[in-house]
């Protein structure tokens, strides 16, 4: 018998409320990361530029303002339930850039230039603990068999 004595098995991508809050916490925080990102870029890109590791990206304010505007874009995507699936793919596409970014100047691995997939791990992460049609498509283990 499976969970909750049923003799069927679980439903495929089930999960329970509490990991449907923990889904809506985990990006209610990468939104809140992505978004003081973004905000930074589009409101004070000074003070970005000046607090940025040189990656050979250009000091110009409308470059980083350009790059907020982007990043405002895709954590919106993302923050809305109707087109979430597409902002996580756009946020992770802009995290792989900032990869990319880094690991060519040769920035610590594990502070800054792994932070976009560690960012990008917890976009999934929340999206998939939210979005039951996610969990149905991408299920964590095979659904079982029936024994006849």
């Amino acid at each position: 018998m499976s969970e909750a004595g049923s003799p069927l098995p679980p439903r495929a991508g089930a999960t329970s409320e509490r990991g449907i809050v923990a889904g809506r916490v985990i990006s209610g925080l990468v939104v809140l990361a992505l978004a003081a990102d973004a905000g930074g870029k589009l409101f004070a890109p000074e003070a970005m530029i000046a607090h940025s590791p040189p990656l050979g990206l250009p000091a110009e304010p409308h470059f980083y303002r350009t790059l907020g505007a982007i990043l405002a874009v895709c954590t919106a995507l993302y923050a809305s339930p109707r087109t979430a699936l597409l902002g996580a793919i756009l946020v992770t596409s802009y995290l792989g850039g900032a990869v990319a970014s880094h690991l060519r100047v040769g920035s610590p691995l594990l502070g800054f230039t792994l932070f976009g997939v560690y960012l990008g791990v917890a976009t999934w992460g929340g999206l998939w603990l939210r979005e039951p049609r996610l969990r149905a498509l991408l299920p964590l283990r095979a659904p079982a068999t029936r024994v006849r």
